[in-house]
């Protein structure tokens, strides 16, 4: 099995050596939060360019998947509150979506004035095979990592979340 060490990102490397330079308290905790930060930017990234040929962004492929969960449709607001964005982003998402063709906005059968967003056949083609392919690529990211292994990550990960909820909360560790 061949070893990598993965590279803290140049901003990460430089704030490190200084913590390092003024012997700051717990240097490896720095170092474990910018190697998280390395690896969420890096795991960012190549979604970006798995989804890239696709012509979907992230919001984009959120958008498509969560329309084909319903084959009757969401209203924007009900879109964005799913997807956790704005009112305005998903308008933007919708738009650039609609240009190609993979959803249509159509009057909601109560209410003229209201808006339901299916997807088009060609949209939800593009989503099974784009939710398929990204499905294996994510899981693929633990893929060498035991059962065992992926429970101690859940626990470290939602202990990290505890201590990051708490110092938003103002509780002194």
């Amino acid at each position: 099995m061949a070893t990598l060490i993965m590279i803290l990102e140049r901003k990460y490397q430089a704030l490190l050596q200084e913590a390092q330079r003024r012997q700051l308290a717990d240097v490896e905790g720095i170092h474990l939060c910018f190697q998280t930060l390395s690896l969420a930017s890096n795991i960012d990234s190549d979604c970006a360019r798995l989804l890239a040929p696709h012509g979907l962004s992230e919001g984009r492929f959120v958008i498509l998947f969560l329309l084909d969960t319903t084959s009757e449709g969401l209203a924007p607001n009900e879109l964005a509150e799913r997807a956790g964005v704005t009112r305005a982003t998903v308008t933007g998402l919708l738009d650039g979506l609609e240009r190609e063709a993979l959803i249509e906005r159509q009057p909601a059968d109560n209410d003229r004035r209201a808006l339901r967003i299916r997807l088009t056949d060609k949209g939800r083609q593009t989503a099974k095979r784009v939710f398929d392919g990204h499905s294996i690529w994510i899981a693929s990211l633990f893929g060498n990592l035991s059962t065992t292994e992926r429970e101690q990550l859940s626990m470290l990960l939602n202990k990290v979340a505890i201590n990051l909820d708490s110092t938003k909360k103002g509780v002194p560790q």
